[in-house]
């Protein structure tokens, strides 16, 4: 094949040369141009992916008002910052774990907690600089009753994290504490 244009004659195997020299400038300016933009941010990072972060460290676990160590927690959050994750770990009995992350789409936050026997799914979100978390638990009651409970989570005035848990067996009726906690910061 020959192609002639103006006085020049290109014949096929020069047509190529022309041809993938102009392919390899286009792909170096774009490597260029891609070099020089900075790497995508977080998909996590507004101030509402961290509204959960007081939550975040190493604990060790006490009843409300008391001494008595009954567990520790770690708390850290993975995947970008778009994940919060519990690893509970009380002093007698299984331990389990929870998942917390915030939906943009629902503008919610979710948490899943599994241990030994049982998953539970939480939603909520912050309420006076409070997370409230509720979600159905199945054979939550003494007797077997399934419960609807209500988490909250507050830092107190010495810096603590407060969860404070919250049962209603007539689906938010009525309200009855169920367990309140206090996160201290892990002695060495």
């Amino acid at each position: 094949m020959r192609v002639e244009a103006g006085e020049e004659t290109l014949d096929g195997f020069d047509m190529l040369v022309v041809i993938g020299s102009l392919l390899l400038a286009q792909a170096s300016a774009a490597n260029a141009t891609q070099a020089t933009q900075s790497p995508p941010a977080s998909p996590c990072t507004s101030e509402t992916h961290g509204q959960f972060d007081f939550w975040i460290g190493e604990w060790d676990v006490y009843p409300n008002g008391t001494d008595d160590l009954v567990a520790q927690s770690r708390i850290e959050k993975l995947h970008a910052g778009c994940v919060i994750r519990e690893h509970w770990m009380p002093l007698v009995g299984p331990g389990g774990s929870s998942l917390n992350n915030y939906d943009p789409e629902s503008g919610r936050w979710h948490q899943t907690w599994v241990d030994h026997d049982v998953r539970v799914d939480f939603e909520g979100g912050l309420t006076d600089e409070r997370m409230v978390l509720t979600g159905y638990w199945s054979d939550f009651g003494p007797n077997g009753e399934d419960g609807l409970v209500r988490m909250t989570y507050s830092v107190t005035e010495q810096g603590h994290v407060r969860q404070h848990g919250e049962v209603s067996y007539d689906f938010g009726l009525t309200w009855e504490k169920s367990f309140d906690l206090i996160y201290r910061p892990r002695e060495e």
